[in-house]
């Protein structure tokens, strides 16, 4: 690893990411250059971050995207299945679009936060993957769909859609209570991470 880039929204956070890399740097000055960004992860990594790692230039890169719930542009997935040069880490956040967009009555839900569920999902395709139209003795109504369906089917969007060669199944992480928080996915070009990636999930993560 010879650079490392932080991405942070609050200023407060990147600030003290700064002091730490000093400190870091101070300790191994043969280390790897830290980057740190205070702003909009969206915009830092498709301006400033990705277009390091062009494959043309035989650079990689590793991405690890921790979102703010619904707060990430599927722009950046593609930018970075589009390119071959970068594996991906992404922190899936089902609690947060439950809270917020997956509502068992999706008419319910605030425009606003429909919108984000798709800017994170990337089109209103999402909308088919979370419902599942069934016959009631009051009709036809809108069935949601369990969290493992919902990350199955982004699972395809980032190998079918993003472009990504290889993307196992993600292994869902949970709080205390054990409720499931987040989906960790990964997403490659390279069989080898495919395998890393299966690896420590059967070790860690599986259930």
């Amino acid at each position: 690893m010879r650079k490392c880039h932080f991405i942070d929204l609050d200023h407060g956070r990147a600030e003290l990411l700064k002091v730490l890399a000093k400190e870091a740097l101070a300790e191994r000055p043969a280390g790897p250059k830290v980057f740190v960004y205070q702003g909009d992860c969206n915009e830092v990594l498709l301006e400033d971050v990705l277009p390091r790692a062009k494959y043309e230039d035989r650079r990689r890169a590793l991405c690890l995207v921790d979102p703010y719930g619904l707060d990430l542009d599927w722009e950046v997935l593609r930018r970075a299945g589009e390119m071959r040069s970068v594996d991906l880490l992404l922190n899936f956040p089902i609690m947060d679009m439950n809270r917020n967009a997956l509502w068992r009555n999706p008419e319910r839900v605030d425009e606003a936060d429909l919108r984000r569920m798709t800017r994170f999902w990337g089109d209103e395709s999402w909308r088919q993957a979370a419902y599942r139209e069934t016959l009631t003795l009051f009709g036809a109504e809108d069935e949601k769909a369990g969290n493992d369906v919902i990350a199955q089917a982004f699972r395809q969007r980032l190998h079918g859609v993003a472009g990504f060669a290889y993307v196992p199944k993600p292994i869902p992480m949970r709080n205390r209570k054990n409720a499931v928080v987040y989906y960790l996915s990964f997403a490659s070009q390279a069989k080898p991470g495919e395998r890393i990636a299966e690896y420590l999930f059967n070790k860690y993560g599986r259930e």
